[in-house]
């Protein structure tokens, strides 16, 4: 039986998942990730950990963290970044423009290529550089 929560894809299996389909993934680890740093927090109502987890996950606060991450990256993950950057999206949502779509596009793609590649712990780097004051 396959392990979801601890995959270990090779490069060559990460490179092999469409740029959106990493971003996909990636979407989903990024949310778990604010989730769970919202919930450790402890002083937050339902009403606020939904609010806070939006205002977190919305493609323009995505696209300064991407910013902010963008330093600390090392080649293959600014290549991932890349990847999902450059992807053709269809549509950006209202609230953001199609720069910050296409940077918070990179950032679940680099999230979703980190996950699938097993490598939690620089998942938890990036994201604690994310949440750093």
């Amino acid at each position: 039986m396959e392990n979801y929560f601890a995959l270990q894809f090779d490069e060559k299996q990460v490179n092999a998942v469409s740029n959106l389909g990493l971003a996909h993934i990636g979407d989903a680890v990024y949310e778990l990730l604010c989730r769970s740093y919202l919930c450790c927090k402890g002083d937050k109502t339902v009403k606020n950990l939904h609010k806070d987890s939006v205002a977190m996950v919305k493609a323009p606060t995505q696209a300064k963290y991407a910013d902010k991450i963008l330093p600390y990256l090392t080649e293959q993950e600014k290549d991932w970044f890349r990847r999902g950057k450059n992807a053709h999206t269809h549509a950006a949502p209202k609230s953001a423009t199609p720069q910050e779509y296409a940077k918070a596009t990179g950032l679940e793609t680099l999230f979703g290529a980190l996950y699938l590649s097993g490598r939690t712990d620089r998942l938890n780097e990036l994201f604690a550089i994310i949440t750093k004051e």
